[in-house]
């Protein structure tokens, strides 16, 4: 009989002699090596990683093709079979109006409050909309042809980040990704910045459906005043940066800027109609000044304005160039390719696609593979490619994610999860990637099986127990070559020590398998 803590100890082991060496844990790839490692590294960062017939499609087509594809994404076809399944989530296809119409709180006639266990019905009810925005997030994560539009709205969605388990955003979370995020992924910032500040699902998270000119009044007659909630975000995190040259008078103006940018309560109450609506008896039309510039008096037109100028600023253009370089090439990017991706970003007003191409024909993000730990969405994910086992129900993948501290649309604070190894490497999360890559090889997770009829959100640390089913075993021949190229000789050597039947769980569980 097979010890099956066999893997787990052998995998511990080999993590904590990369880490004692202070060695890397995949092979330094350069720009001169083999084809195929060339095409493992560009997967790992144009995709969620390499699947057999991706890793054959680069290889076929060359790097730079591959690129250029990934970059206009509407040229490439996608799957009949993610179409089909996407089609049949019908919360996907419902605007943010008939959301709250459906599966909001309740309104009964005479303005009577439902019951608490009126309350709590409608809540469970409206569960499934996380749910299905969870699992097309996972479904076009894995099986997509279009991966680096995927992973710019993974980057995008954490970049302007909303927590589903705030009030009213369990809503619209699905909303916000397809209206707000998708759309303009590699499209211009100004209108992804524009897009996330008018949802209402950041006009309720972030506060500002709250934020009126002192002294107005609400719908009950209660007097309102200004949130600068959303307007320090806004900066600190979306545009600027922390560092990004702003007062806390800017804060402020900012805000009485954005009073009256609030949800259309009318047309949520109806479910038709646009679910954003600006409230001229809630704004601030005093003289302003915002990082320097006046703003005339226009109403509505005066946060556009404002918008614009954080969009244009050399700042913000610094900002996501560090953050792009961050996520795709190094935990600390040089300061040359930084500066040369804000050019690029001045140049291109806000071009993401420009930007990017700049990016992934520089010789350093070329030279960098191996450099990126994975998070815990990227590992999860990246397995479920690399394995090529046919994804039917995500819950096992999301429930690993929450367990690994990394909930889909579960991050509450507004500057999203970490994307840096600092965030994510430590023991006891270790020991659970390899619980995972040992259970996922041995066919111990349901993935393959259809999903539960109503299976709770996968938004907290500790999800329910996944009733095992057992599933056929991953097979560690086509691991292998579909990441034979990037494992080190330390694997290697494991793997010659180990039983037949362990090896894909090893490939899964390795160092080298945790890098990107």
């Amino acid at each position: 009989m097979v010890n099956l803590f066999m893997p787990i100890r052998r995998l511990i082991a080999l993590f904590v002699a990369c880490l004692l060496v202070n060695l890397p844990c995949s092979p330094a790839i350069t720009a001169e090596d083999a084809p195929d490692r060339q095409a493992l590294h560009i997967l790992n960062r144009l995709a969620f990683g390499p699947t057999l017939e991706d890793l054959q499609h680069v290889e076929a087509i060359g790097v730079d093709h591959y690129i250029e594809e990934q970059l206009n994404p509407q040229t490439i076809p996608e799957p009949s079979e993610l179409i089909q399944r996407l089609a049949a989530l019908d919360t996907l296809q419902l605007d943010p109006a008939r959301l709250f119409e459906v599966y909001g709180p309740q309104r009964l006639p005479g303005g009577v409050r439902p019951s608490a266990e009126e309350f709590k019905a409608r809540r469970e009810r409206a569960r499934i909309i996380v749910q299905q925005a969870a699992q097309a997030r996972i479904l076009r994560a894995t099986m997509s042809h279009r991966q680096l539009q995927e992973v710019m709205v993974d980057f995008w969605y954490n970049h302007f980040n909303v927590f589903a388990g705030k009030g009213l955003d369990h809503l619209w979370v699905g909303s916000y990704e397809q209206q707000a995020i998708r759309p303009y992924a590699l499209g211009k910032f100004r209108d992804l910045l524009l897009a996330t500040a008018r949802h209402p699902a950041m006009l309720f998270y972030l506060d500002n459906a709250q934020n009126s000119a002192p002294g107005s009044r609400g719908p009950g007659g209660q007097e309102l005043g200004l949130n600068e909630n959303f307007a320090r975000e806004v900066m600190e995190l979306h545009t600027l940066g922390v560092d990004g040259g702003y007062t806390q008078q800017d804060v402020i103006t900012l805000a009485r800027i954005l009073t009256g940018w609030g949800l259309a309560r009318p047309n949520l109450r109806h479910g038709t109609g646009d679910a954003f609506m600006f409230d001229a008896s809630r704004h601030d039309f005093g003289p302003k000044v915002f990082l320097g510039h006046p703003i005339r008096s226009s109403g509505e037109a005066e946060g556009v304005e404002a918008l614009d100028l954080l969009a244009k600023s050399p700042a913000t253009a610094h900002h996501i160039a560090f953050k792009l370089a961050q996520y795709f090439v190094a935990d600390t990017p040089s300061p040359a390719l930084v500066d040369r991706l804000a050019a690029r970003f001045r140049e291109s007003d806000g071009d993401i696609r420009a930007v990017l191409k700049t990016l992934f024909t520089s010789r350093v993000f070329r030279d960098s593979a191996g450099e990126k730990y994975k998070t815990p969405y990227q590992f999860v994910l990246s397995a479920t490619r690399a394995t090529g086992v046919v994804l039917r129900n995500p819950r096992p993948l999301l429930g690993t994610m929450a367990r690994l501290g990394m909930p889909l649309y579960g991050c509450q604070t507004p500057d999203g999860y970490k994307n840096t190894e600092d965030a994510w490497l430590n023991p006891d999360a270790t020991t659970l990637r390899i619980n995972f890559a040992t259970a996922f090889a041995r066919g111990n997770l349901p993935v393959a099986s259809p999903p539960p009829v109503n299976p709770e959100p996968q938004l907290v640390a500790d999800p329910p127990p996944v009733p095992v089913q057992k599933g056929e075993p991953v097979d560690a021949a086509r691991l292998d070559k579909v990441l034979g190229s990037s494992l080190t000789g330390r694997t290697r050597d494991a793997l010659v020590e180990t039983p037949a039947e362990l090896h894909a769980a090893l490939i899964l569980g390795s160092p080298d398998f945790m890098r990107r």
